[in-house]
């Protein structure tokens, strides 16, 4: 099996991690010192219109370029890199095989099945897979070796390996963003059991990509196509401005909740009121999602809501969605929550949105 994908799971030598989005690049640099992680570089860069459109990347030359000259503009001296795919351009499946199988023997039943698993032919695919846990299966009765498959289509890791390549670095890690972003909540998720969900809602620039977690592991991934940008558009068509990418203004607002049964949103701007009205559509989806997922199991409740991404930054929207989905809700501080030592400044408005690329620079301590 020839794949990208094939270190998703393993450690490697000391790299950086490196974030390419639609709106931004990301980069981070973690290092030990002693029995604390330090911060030693962080860098970020704009992304033009039209590089990175839908989860994918269109313009390879111009994002090498990106990547290239922020590399060099920080001094940065490692080549090797720990990167992501979205999460929509993923597929994430949790399995059960048979247990008796041997590790030559688990490759080959899982090149067989995988095609099973996935909306495209596996010719087409990038795969791998990591043994989690037994467990007994309820149907059979029978013991039986829990399995997590990824799969991407090749083009998408295609476009990834060019970037770099052209960029002069190499890719030491690829992996699933939401993979990521769960190695930086981990000391969250590991509060919770076997029977207790958390889900992640990552609030970025042109969607949030919503994951439900159980035991460490993506059971339920789905891109909902509202993010910072589409937030900010709707506020401009409302007041009549035109279109833009600037989503400062947004991440500045402050989301109206009721704190009393007798205060009402009647005192609200007019822009807190469209706010609301764009929150209140995304709540409703990820509230469906959720009603989706816990209608295939029995005896698990979702215990927690992570709300992390650029647009976690917006003021009151873990109250917000607390009182709309009747659900704890927490922002996440990504360099709080590791306990990150730095000397780099970097506004409050910005941290909540660098969940996944300090999970990739973890990969590469």
């Amino acid at each position: 099996m020839v794949n990208y994908l094939k270190n998703l799971f393993q450690r490697n030598q000391p790299g950086i991690g490196i974030e390419l989005g639609p709106e931004r690049i990301n980069v981070a640099e973690i290092r030990q010192k002693g029995d604390k992680l330090k911060l030693v570089n962080f860098a970020t860069a704009e992304v033009p219109e039209e590089v990175f459109i839908e989860g994918q990347i269109k313009d390879i030359p111009t994002m090498s370029e990106l990547v290239e000259s922020i590399v060099a503009d920080n001094n940065i001296k490692s080549r090797r890199v720990a990167t992501a795919i979205l999460g929509r351009e993923a597929v994430t499946r949790v399995i059960p095989v048979p247990a008796e199988l041997n590790d030559q023997e688990l490759e080959d039943y899982m090149n067989q099945e995988a095609g099973l698993y996935l909306p495209f032919p596996r010719e087409e695919a990038d795969v791998d897979y990591q043994k989690l846990g037994n467990i007994l299966d309820p149907n059979d009765d029978i013991e039986k070796v829990q399995v997590a498959l990824v799969a991407t289509r090749k083009e998408i890791t295609d476009a990834y390996i060019q970037v770099f390549s052209q960029a002069g670095l190499a890719i030491n890690v690829l992996e699933v963003s939401n993979f990521a972003l769960i190695r930086t909540v981990k000391d969250i998720l590991q509060q919770y059991g076997p029977q207790e969900a958390t889900v992640m809602a990552d609030l970025g620039f042109d969607s949030t990509e919503l994951a439900i977690v159980v035991d460490g592991i993506p059971q339920f991934n789905r891109t909902i196509p509202i993010g910072t940008y589409q937030i900010q558009s709707a506020l401009n068509e409302a007041m009549n401005l035109p279109p833009s990418r600037d989503t400062a203004e947004l991440l500045g607002m402050t989301v109206p909740v009721m704190e009393t049964m007798g205060v009402t949103e009647s005192g609200a701007s007019f822009g807190t009121n469209v706010l609301q009205k764009v929150l209140a559509e995304l709540a409703d989806e990820v509230r469906r999602s959720i009603d989706f997922y816990l209608n295939q199991f029995e005896d698990l409740e979702v215990a927690q809501l992570l709300l992390t991404g650029s647009g976690a930054a917006i003021g009151q929207i873990d109250d917000f969605f607390m009182q709309r989905l009747s659900l704890p809700a927490s922002k996440v501080d990504p360099i709080e929550i590791l306990a990150l030592e730095t000397e780099i400044e970097i506004p409050p408005e910005q941290r909540s949105g660098l969940g996944i690329v300090l999970g990739l620079g973890l990969r590469e301590v």
